[in-house]
């Protein structure tokens, strides 16, 4: 078992740790060390145990707000994702019949009646234009 010297509020300590721990334990002091140097800056020197004590304190109180953040998320995540689901089992929506306006087979007829009408007409115009002509 690894034997780590790490120092928190400018004191030197020696802790043991699992192999291949040790930089969660760097990790861990140095957060320790930070609230211990903010406690030293305002009050002064204090004796180790109850600097120790008021930043573990301080440590555990950011440690409960983050999870209380942290819970707070999970129970959006866990809404968003029932919302989700809703959404994926809902069934799907009736397809929308989309009528495209058509022109009555009557008027139709009428139309292809005006153009014979025409088209003779035109005839009758043309064929007494050439014979005079």
């Amino acid at each position: 078992m690894p034997e780590v010297e790490i120092e928190i509020g400018g004191r030197t300590f020696e802790v043991a740790c699992q192999e291949g721990e040790e930089h969660y334990l760097h990790a861990a002091a140095k957060m320790l060390d930070e609230e211990a140097s903010v406690l030293s800056a305002q009050i002064g020197r204090i004796p180790e145990a109850r600097m120790l004590l008021m930043a573990g304190l301080m440590l555990a109180d950011k440690t409960a707000g983050v999870q209380d953040k942290l819970r707070e998320a999970e129970d959006k995540m866990a809404e968003k994702e029932a919302e989700l689901e809703q959404l994926r089992n809902a069934p799907q929506p009736e397809a929308q019949r989309i009528e495209v306006p058509v022109v009555p087979d009557t008027v139709n007829d009428a139309l292809a009646e005006i153009a014979a009408r025409a088209e003779s007409l035109a005839d009758q115009v043309g064929g007494e234009g050439s014979g005079k002509g």
